[in-house]
């Protein structure tokens, strides 16, 4: 009894401890999970590695801590500690292509169909992993049908995220993945612009651009007056002889007939000369 009296006292410390960490690791993946919500909408559009939080592109999330709250450093391991430090980064910035996949394989594995290597950090283009690669799969926007929408590392591989899949393990941490559906952008109609009444009542011109045509060693430009037929009105024809009969300014208007009767000329001379 007297052990146990002596016992008990510790015993409840360390459930209090036991209870005191895991209320704060809740709290911890629950600002984590508020900080996550916090994020734009739209599916990711890239995926990279940096050497520090403080090197993030423009643009670009880090995920710098684990879903408890520890250094998210993909670099490191369980024995020695490392001056290499590497983080996940992604971007959510529109682009024509989103991320549809991620895998986590060995570095000696083949690469997946349709799948990207990040084979350097953005920031010092160093190797962004050791013995394993990140793989990431693209598609266009319009193609996709889910995309990833977020990324969470945890601690260990046991710890489960809820909604997340988990891509793979990497120094006992876990990366884990949030798919979703891609949102489809109607194809609206463009508008039609709006005329101010005196360009309604104005006279419109029509401008024909010149048609191109081979002729011979040449080009013809085409115009709209060319195949126009030029005849005669039908209510003139009937007034020919009228016409004829009319001086103007004493110039006398002949047929066709009179024209060359008068002045015919055969060309004898010239063909005699020719012979």
């Amino acid at each position: 009894m007297h052990i146990l009296m002596q016992l008990s006292p510790k015993s409840k410390s360390l459930n209090f401890e036991l209870s005191d960490c895991s209320v704060g690791r809740d709290r911890k993946m629950s600002k984590l999970s508020e900080e996550s919500n916090q994020l734009p909408t739209e599916p990711i559009t890239a995926i990279g590695v940096v050497t520090s939080p403080s090197k993030v592109p423009d643009g670009y999330y880090v995920v710098a801590q684990t879903t408890d709250g520890a250094d998210a450093d993909l670099w490191k391991d369980g024995l020695f500690k490392s001056k290499v430090t590497r983080y996940l980064c992604f971007s959510k910035e529109t682009k024509p292509e989103v991320v549809v996949d991620i895998k986590l394989i060995d570095s000696k594995d083949p690469l997946p169909d349709f799948f990207t290597a990040v084979p350097e950090t953005i920031d010092t283009k160093e190797a962004a992993m050791r013995k394993r690669r990140l793989c990431v799969k693209m598609m266009p926007h319009e193609a996709a049908e889910t995309a990833v929408y977020d990324i969470q590392i945890t601690t260990k591989s046991k710890y489960q995220v809820v909604n997340y899949t988990c891509v793979g393990e990497l120094n006992s941490m876990g990366i884990w993945c949030k798919m979703g559906d891609v949102a489809r952008k109607l194809n609206q109609p463009a508008p039609v612009p709006l005329q101010s009444e005196a360009q309604i009542n104005s006279p419109r011109r029509i401008m024909s651009s010149p048609l191109y045509e081979q002729m011979g060693g040449g080009i013809y430009t085409m115009t709209a007056l060319d195949d126009v037929p030029f005849t005669v009105s039908e209510k003139f024809r009937g007034k020919i002889k009228e016409m004829q009969q009319v001086n103007l300014m004493g110039i006398t208007i002949k047929s066709l007939a009179e024209i060359e009767e008068e002045f015919y000329y055969n060309f004898g001379t010239e063909r005699s000369v020719a012979l």
